[in-house]
């Protein structure tokens, strides 16, 4: 069952989390592009973490899940404020706990302009298929959605989750944020995991981005984007826990 994080000033963020308040770490769950906070992944978390004394907080992006925001909020500076918002909820939620963070694909894209500007030295992140080129994902649109893009200012992107609207300024601010120029370690401990046969994001920008920046990868060979062969949602759970741990 969702909580939400009313603000004033700006849309209301759905949120799931299981924390006691005893914990000395909380981890973050950053969901993926037109995935949420009900997804199997965060599932997991959820099972797994607190079972461990660790707690898990997840919560929907604009024109996700559960958000009452539509594709019109969402962009890569609203999905860092909510990230930054859900933060600190975090450590009104757990004071003193470590906040630690687990980003999928689109949510590791946006853990990492987050942690850019405003991470601290030692602060630990997870990150499962990341969408390191996500700033050109959207750049081979079909002849329709750019037909869409030019008469009305965006197209609909059909998803078994929810229909997502994909606006002008959406694409601007992916075009505007590549972490693969702009990534800012500084201290940060980073470990990413990617399959090798990922049809989304290529292992190869996966590899290229590690190598660059001195970030353990780990490779789960023949593994889809979604990480969902045999074995491998396991072996994100068990890459993970060794981080926080």
């Amino acid at each position: 069952m969702s909580e939400i994080l009313r603000r004033e000033d700006r849309y209301d963020i759905p949120y799931r989390a299981e924390i006691s308040g005893n914990e000395d770490k909380v981890v973050v769950a950053v969901h993926g592009f037109a995935s949420s906070k009900e997804s199997p992944t965060v599932d997991m978390l959820m099972k797994a973490l607190p079972e461990r004394g660790i707690g898990v907080i997840a919560f929907d992006f604009p024109a996700h899940g559960e958000s009452p925001a539509d594709g019109e909020y969402l962009s890569v500076e609203n999905c860092v404020g909510d990230l930054g918002d859900i933060t600190e909820l975090v450590g009104e939620l757990c004071p003193g706990a470590e906040i630690c963070y687990f980003g999928s694909s689109f949510g590791a894209y946006i853990t990492l302009i987050y942690l850019t500007r405003h991470g601290r030295p030692g602060t630990r992140a997870f990150l499962r298929s990341a969408a390191v080129n996500m700033s050109e994902y959207f750049s081979e649109l079909g002849a329709e959605e750019r037909k869409k893009l030019g008469q009305e200012g965006y197209f609909m992107l059909d998803d078994q989750v929810r229909p997502i609207m994909i606006t002008d300024g959406f694409l601007r601010s992916l075009a505007e944020n590549d972490v693969r120029r702009d990534l800012r370690r500084d201290g940060l401990r980073l470990r990413m995991i990617h399959g090798s046969s990922d049809e989304d994001i290529a292992y190869e920008e996966a590899v290229s981005f590690a190598d660059r920046y001195g970030i353990e990868l780990v490779t789960v060979e023949g593994g889809d984007h979604r990480l969902s062969i045999p074995g491998a949602p396991e072996r994100v759970l068990s890459e993970a826990l060794a981080l926080f741990a």
